[in-house]
């Protein structure tokens, strides 16, 4: 039987391991991918901990797989073999719950978990649920497409549900892997876009990202910057710091709305006189698989490019503590 080179989550809060696996075959209504590039993820930490509800471990992780079907299992008829494809977070749904029947497969009661679930794509290759599969458009390279199957939708899907109109003030949070393409959205999608981030330093590259105004949160407080600029109808947290997110809050204008993408572990505070105005504060999770292939179509569109540093398979070790650490601009991406 062949083999493949895989990295695996052997022991909860241990290294990873790089292991020789049998190549799996696809069951039927799963597809096996040729992987070609995966992102890392500061979520596939919580894979690393051993931390997810009925995880089984070994795992091998990984939620943005870009690559290549080269086999199909029974009853699968919408792909073929070299199809482009990609996987995110969002592993399969059970077509059956009351969040199914609606549509509603990211909420899906029995949803299922890329690199968690099932094995993900720190591989060289990965079996997924054919539903889980997003069209890679021709003209994105794997590499780009790995980390917009999860910065990528979750940014992009947020601001398209937000409400925000073209020509409304449309805060980011933070400019990190979600932020550097949550600005780049913003900006194409027609919003009045402000960085907001803490110190002069990433103002530059704010710029260059397409944002029109910059907020310095260590020389102006984050709520008094906003409404300097006359308040943001919405504000997208892509940065988990709660006392950072707590502090916009004031800067929304009155029917604004907090949009978080990136959860902190500490509460947020919040006062319920800021809220009494209309401003709220939302949620948004991800997307389905079609939701990242909306997602990567427009980004060939308008040109929006994640920027990612490249590492061999078996550097996985080295990639996921620069992630953890806050040294990668902006985003690892495995190549195996």
């Amino acid at each position: 039987m062949p083999t493949m080179k895989a990295v695996q989550v052997t022991k909860a809060n241990a290294p990873f391991e790089v292991v020789e696996r049998d190549v799996p075959a696809p069951a039927d209504g799963e597809v096996r991918i040729k992987v070609e590039a995966c992102g890392v993820c500061h979520s596939d930490a919580f894979v690393r901990a051993g931390a997810l509800p009925g995880l089984v471990l070994p795992r091998v992780p990984g939620h943005e797989i870009a690559g290549r079907i080269d086999a199909v299992g029974a009853r699968v008829t919408a792909w073929k073999v070299g199809d482009r494809v990609g996987v995110g977070w969002h592993g399969g749904h059970c077509f059956q719950c009351d969040a199914c029947r609606r549509g509603l497969f990211i909420n899906c009661e029995k949803a299922r978990i890329t690199g968690a679930t099932h094995d993900g794509g720190y591989a060289e290759y990965a079996v997924v649920p054919a539903e889980s599969l997003a069209r890679i458009p021709e003209g994105l390279d794997a590499v780009d497409a790995g980390p917009l199957l999860c910065a990528g939708v979750t940014t992009y899907n947020a601001l398209r549900n937000s409400g925000a109109r073209p020509g409304d003030t449309v805060a980011v949070q933070g400019i990190g892997g979600l932020g550097h393409l949550a600005l780049q959205y913003a900006v194409k999608m027609g919003f009045r876009t402000v960085a907001v981030s803490s110190g002069p330093d990433k103002e530059e590259l704010a710029r260059q990202l397409g944002a029109h105004d910059y907020v310095d949160t260590k020389a102006t407080p984050a709520a008094e910057g906003l409404q300097k600029l006359g308040g943001a109808d919405v504000l997208l947290a892509t940065a988990p710091h709660a006392a950072a997110i707590s502090a916009t809050i004031n800067g929304l204008k009155r029917r604004g709305k907090l949009l978080i993408v990136a959860a902190p572990h500490e509460p947020l505070a919040v006062s319920a006189l800021s809220l009494l105005s209309g401003r709220s504060v939302a949620g948004w999770p991800s997307g389905s698989a079609i939701d990242s292939e909306d997602t990567m179509a427009f980004s060939v569109l308008a040109g929006i490019k994640p920027r990612t540093e490249v590492f061999a398979l078996e550097r996985a070790e080295e990639a996921f503590a620069r992630v953890m650490e806050n040294r990668v601009r902006f985003r690892a991406v495995l190549k195996p």
